[in-house]
């Protein structure tokens, strides 16, 4: 491992102890060898002078929720020195109680949480503290021989501290053991099963420590051949169906829809085909605090993965129950894996969104080679099963679960939309986004790939009269996110007015095709992962054209109906399968692609009307939007619709020829 300091970029950041603070932090945060996901922390101690003109001593530490790859000042919370030393010298204290000590020794009290380990911090007696939890570091520990490998790679350069509950009692442990040391003889402190903790007078000596005592634990993995000794296959292949029924057994263990995001690189392949997989997986995580993000141990996928999700939740109740007695007032977290290992095909990792679920899998990434490099030690040994209880059910994590939000309606669930890039289509997906979907968009338009382009809202351009290229996009919504909940079948055209006699055969193909034929295709191409979807739901848009037709529009008129009789059969197909269809039938949504300022004006001169009296020709004098659709798209794919199948609505603000 290499300092990644740089005396030009640090002069950037100032001189000021909080700014050089900001920036190491952020050197420690963007190497996820040494930081994942809010993990580690940093501080730096410095004088300030309060409103009344006194001097007071400060740990300015990370505060909660903040992320060292991406700190700023605002995320160090200042906390009183005379406070946190204070609180070293308790014998006991709840981690409750600390919280709330902590915040009221802040001097700014719009400042997050101080970091739990802020008394630790504060009882080093040099001025910048760095704490990691270095895969390198952590692996030299995970082993049987852990403290002896310490003692050889280090000798007396660093302090051992056994393992023991992070915050108050980890705290209070170091306490009691630097009372007599001499901080100056030792470079830093290796924490068992935990990690490392650097120090210095200076920003760069507190960074430059870290990566000093990292790459000696590295060179020492190295020299014994650990980095080696990662395993590489190749995958079996593609299993979509298996992967969406693995997702829905774990989002029925859960309780909601789970994102499930699926790795089948050479090395996850690799590690699920170990012979000792079982053996590897059993013991625990890379450093308990990951156990938040991936519970203790993973699922493995075997020929029926609802059985093997059911024993895992079956066996997570039990090691509930052998734990809890030792607290008051748990309250038991979701029975469900949060990883998974499926021999030939990789790992796998579930959250409610792709943002948690992604988390979950850098972790997993990053705890499989850790496994691999320990082997050459001796072998994996994580902490006992009690040890990482306490940390899973720590009483702060507790008391956020008690607190608990609110889950989105759609949060977890995926949905594939069609016609995207603009009008209703693209509403609708960014509604369904917004009420927690993961959403695959897709429009013949090439725009749409960068419409939508972040992790959970993904855009692929697909030509939906083309059935190769909608399997396509369909098997890409199940590879992204493990499976499919929703369909938005809503790609269409609205052609120019043409009477009957008149009318050209090319437009009346190329309208039923789109608007007719290709709906059925992609509902055809949908089922087979909608059978394995959560609610699963078809939401087709047809028009106020189905009930209440005009003239010059006969392609469009007679496509809606027939995509619309196409939706009546669907529901009464799928029921058994309990996947709902129903139809919404939008009236003069003037803000979509197809009413150009021409076609608006044609139509409301045929009506004998001005532009603005077309708009808002409906018995409620309302102007339609697309996002008034999104809304009740939203609401079909929502529980409050979840027994509603074969249902035509209008969103039309009332039209006297349908009513």
């Amino acid at each position: 491992m290499e300092s990644l300091w740089n005396d030009s970029d640090a002069r950037a950041y100032g001189d000021d102890p909080l700014s050089l603070r900001v920036y190491t932090s952020r050197l420690l945060g963007r190497d996820p060898a040494l930081v994942l996901h809010g993990g580690g922390n940093t501080s730096v101690k410095a004088t300030a002078t309060n409103i009344f003109g006194e001097s007071e001593d400060l740990l300015y530490v990370k505060g909660s929720g903040w992320d060292l790859a991406t700190i700023e000042a605002a995320g160090f919370a200042p906390v009183r020195m005379k406070t946190l030393l204070q609180l070293a010298e308790l014998p006991s204290i709840s981690d409750t109680d600390l919280v709330k000590m902590q915040r009221s020794a802040m001097t700014d009290p719009t400042a997050p949480d101080p970091s739990v380990e802020a008394v630790l911090h504060a009882i080093i007696p040099e001025k910048y503290v760095d704490h990691s939890h270095s895969d390198a570091v952590v692996a030299l520990t995970n082993n049987p021989h852990g403290e002896d490998l310490v003692q050889e790679v280090y000798g007396d350069r660093v302090l051992v501290i056994p393992y023991v509950m992070p915050g108050f009692i980890l705290a209070r442990k170091v306490y009691e053991m630097t009372r007599d040391v001499d901080w100056s003889s030792i470079e830093g402190m290796i924490l068992l099963n935990h990690g490392v903790f650097t120090w210095g007078d200076t920003a760069q000596e507190s960074y430059e420590a870290m990566i000093r005592l990292v790459t000696m634990a590295e060179q020492h993995l190295e020299g014994r051949g650990s980095f080696s000794r990662i395993a590489a296959g190749k995958s079996i292949g593609d299993d979509l169906i298996g992967l969406s029924q693995i997702r829905e057994a774990v989002s029925k263990a859960a309780g909601g829809a789970m994102i499930a995001l699926l790795n089948s690189s050479r090395e996850a392949v690799g590690f699920s085909l170990k012979d000792n997989l079982h053996e590897l997986v059993s013991q625990g995580p890379l450093t308990p605090d990951h156990i938040i993000r991936t519970k203790r141990i993973p699922v493995i996928i075997g020929e029926n993965p609802a059985e093997d999700v059911q024993h895992f939740a079956d066996d997570y109740r039990a090691y509930y129950e052998r734990n809890k007695s030792r607290f008051q007032g748990l309250v038991m977290l979701d029975p469900a894996p949060r990883w998974a290992v499926w021999p030939g095909h990789g790992v796998l990792t579930f959250g409610s969104s792709v943002k948690v679920a992604s988390i979950a899998m850098d972790i997993i990434e990053h705890t499989i080679a850790a496994m691999q490099w320990t082997e050459a030690l001796g072998g994996w040994q994580a902490l006992p099963e009690a040890d990482l209880f306490e940390v899973e059910y720590w009483e702060l994590e507790q008391a956020k679960l008690k607190k608990g939000g609110k889950r989105l309606p759609l949060e977890g669930k995926v949905a594939l939309v069609t016609g995207a890039n603009s009008g209703i289509g693209k509403a609708a997906a960014i509604e369904l986004g917004a009420q927690g979907g993961s959403i695959l968009a897709i429009d013949i338009n090439p725009a749409c790939v960068d419409t939508f382009n972040t992790p959970s809202m993904v855009g692929v351009e697909c030509d939906a009269t083309k059935p190769e290229m909608v399997c396509a996009a369909v098997e890409e919504a199940i590879r992204l996110f493990g499976g499919l909940d929703i369909l938005v079948s809503n790609a269409g055209i609205f052609p120019g007015s043409q009477r009957i006699e008149e009318m050209d055969a090319g437009m009346w193909d190329k309208t039923l095709e789109l608007n007719l034929t290709s709906h059925q295709r992609i509902i055809q191409a949908c089922i087979p992962f909608l059978r394995h979807g959560l609610d699963s739901s078809i939401i087709i848009i047809g028009s106020k054209n189905v009930p209440a037709p005009g003239p010059g529009q006969a392609a469009y008129s007679v496509s809606k109906a027939g995509v619309t009789q196409l939706a009546r059969v669907a529901a009464m197909e799928l029921a058994k399968d309990r996947i709902r269809v129903n139809v919404l039938h939008p009236n003069a949504v003037f803000d979509t692609a197809i009413w150009t300022g021409e076609v608006l004006e044609s139509r409301a001169k045929a009506y004998g009307m001005t532009v603005d009296q077309y708009k808002r020709n409906n018995l409620l004098g309302v102007e339609i939007t697309s996002k008034d659709v999104a809304a009740m798209v939203a609401a079909l794919a929502g529980p409050a619709f979840g027994k509603t199948t074969g249902a035509q609505i209008p969103i039309d603000g009332g039209n006297e020829r349908v009513i």
